[in-house]
């Protein structure tokens, strides 16, 4: 069974709930896009530099921005493009790119399938308190469930009271035990009884909660590196993939997080969530191009199954929904 192939559900349905969850950013590019574009004969400096604008308003971030940038100006140089309604078509054809780039050669089930025979698959999950790790972790675990794989779900957030309990009643929701020792218990103690708990019952995947901060980034660095540690006791290669969920609604702070946790620990995967509460989702290019880690879940929606595996092209596709698929 493929870990992940349950994740693309009924195509038509995914691609509704994406176009929804992406409303509030297409509706402000969109609407700047139209306004820059209006009146205008050829693309010149002046529309780049609105451009360059609006897709800083988007939080795409300055580095990926001025990338784009430069690019639809090398192409309208070259290729001669006069009109300034092929503007849309270029930039949809570049942030594809440009994404894809960041993207290729990820492909979760062969991850998976790396992984000892036998074994579970490892997911260490980290982020800041606040951006939807305890959501995120639910919906995964429903989901993974859902497809027929037996999960166990590790509360090693210890520091929050809340964390325990709100991990607990979302396995409640999805139907899949969690292993917790209560608040001020060792994280590196609960994180080894859970993956334990999947050896011996023989589970598929187990994932593993951390705590969002400590007292500084030394004392943080040092407890994902225990809690790693202490997975490896019980399977030697875990943890298979460190999760890093970021909340795409806080935009630029979104790339920051990212570029923390990135500094001090083996970030695998990124999972953006909230997309459908801004209109900052630009901020999904911006990390895709960032950061040499992909992007591999997006949360468009409360319900769920709104959690979908991250696809750049459909993401962009559906950003420029107006306009006919990219070719």
């Amino acid at each position: 069974m493929k870990l992940f192939g349950f994740l693309k559900r009924n195509k038509k349905e995914e691609e509704e709930t994406l176009d929804k969850g992406l409303e509030k950013t297409k509706t402000g590019l969109f609407s700047r896009l139209t306004k820059l574009v209006m009146g205008k004969s050829k693309i010149d400096d002046d529309v780049l530099d609105e451009l360059e604008s609006i897709l800083l308003t988007a939080d795409v971030g300055v580095e990926t921005t001025v990338k784009i940038i430069d690019r639809i100006r090398e192409r309208t140089a070259k290729e001669k493009y006069t009109n300034s309604a092929e503007l849309d078509r270029l930039l949809r054809e570049e942030i594809a790119a440009l994404m894809e780039k960041s993207y290729a050669g990820f492909d979760p089930d062969a991850i998976a399938e790396k992984r000892k025979p036998g074994t579970p698959y490892v997911i260490m999950v980290v982020g800041v308190n606040g951006v939807g790790k305890t959501t995120t972790i639910g919906k995964l675990a429903h989901r993974f469930k859902e497809a027929g794989n037996r999960v166990v779900v590790g509360a090693a957030d210890t520091f929050r009271a809340a964390a325990v309990e709100q991990l607990k009643v979302w396995g409640q929701r999805a139907g899949v035990p969690v292993i917790d020792k209560g608040m001020g218990a060792d994280p590196a103690s609960v994180a080894f009884e859970a993956v334990n708990q999947a050896v011996k019952t023989g589970a598929d995947l187990v994932i593993v909660d951390t705590a969002g901060r400590l007292h500084n980034k030394k004392n943080l660095m040092n407890e994902l590196a225990k809690i790693k540690r202490s997975m490896a006791k019980a399977v030697e290669d875990a943890p298979h993939e460190v999760l890093l969920v970021l909340d795409a609604s806080t935009g630029q702070n979104a790339i920051q997080q990212a570029a923390e946790f990135t500094s001090f620990t083996d970030v695998t995967a990124i999972a953006l969530t909230k997309l459908d509460g801004t209109a900052k989702g630009g901020v999904v290019i911006g990390i895709s191009d960032k950061f040499k880690v992909p992007v591999k879940y997006i949360g468009v929606g409360e319900k769920m199954h709104d959690l979908q595996l991250f696809e750049p092209r459909a993401f962009v596709e559906a950003l420029f929904k107006q306009t006919e698929p990219i070719a």
